[in-house]
């Protein structure tokens, strides 16, 4: 199956999907539901839906909601977005009118963990074992097939000894909630290091200095 690039995914979700939004992998949508027995029903008329298809989304229902994420994974390790993932979209969007839920796309988030490495080859391995029991991975990844975890990349860096800042969080947002977390971020005591990249991603830091980065799917390749 095909891999998309963000900016077709961007330009489906312009046409007609507008209940769902591009992370670090899948597209995901969050739909409010009143109680546990309606979400229930939405839950299992999405995994009817995706069984006739083929189709394996990643489901989950909280108080009050039902998020659903949609994407492809590859034998290397690797998770995308196909045409199929999309046309699954479409579907779910279709059966949540149908049960009339209410979308919340800009609720949609992903925590992906960052970190520096000079050698990522020879890390990779250690953090596959320990985060995932060895599950497949690249050597600039390591993603969590059933997702307890967040999903870890090595961000390519010089050898170094002096003691620095190894790890940090990225935080994928739905881009319309992007710059209100950033404000909040900001008002809450931190400061904005770069956003030359913006709204790729803008770096932030706490008080003491440790960065993060908020990031969104626009102006990704």
């Amino acid at each position: 199956m095909e891999k998309l690039s963000t900016p077709e995914i961007l330009a489906a979700i312009a046409d007609g999907l507008g209940d769902w939004r591009k992370l670090g992998q899948p597209l995901a949508a969050r739909y409010r539901v009143a109680d546990t027995v309606r979400g229930a029903a939405f839950v299992s008329a999405v995994a009817q839906a995706a069984v006739a298809a083929g189709r394996d989304p990643e489901i989950r229902m909280g108080r009050g909601f039902v998020d659903v994420a949609l994407s492809t994974a590859a034998k290397d390790g690797g998770r995308w977005v196909t045409a199929q993932d999309v046309d699954m979209a479409r579907t779910v969007s279709e059966l949540a009118r149908n049960q009339g839920l209410a979308p919340a796309p800009g609720e949609v988030a992903q925590v992906e963990l960052a970190l520096d490495t000079a050698d990522s080859a020879a890390v990779a391995p250690f953090w596959a074992a320990l985060l995932t029991s060895g599950a497949p991975h690249r050597s600039w990844e390591v993603l969590d097939p059933t997702s307890r975890v967040p999903n870890v990349w090595f961000q390519k860096t010089g050898a170094h000894e002096a003691p620095r800042q190894r790890w940090h969080v990225d935080l994928w947002l739905a881009p319309e909630a992007a710059g209100e977390r950033i404000a909040a971020a900001v008002a809450a005591g931190g400061t904005v290091v770069d956003d030359s990249e913006a709204p790729s991603f803008t770096v932030l830091a706490d008080p003491d200095g440790n960065k993060a980065c908020v990031c969104t799917a626009l102006g990704r390749s």
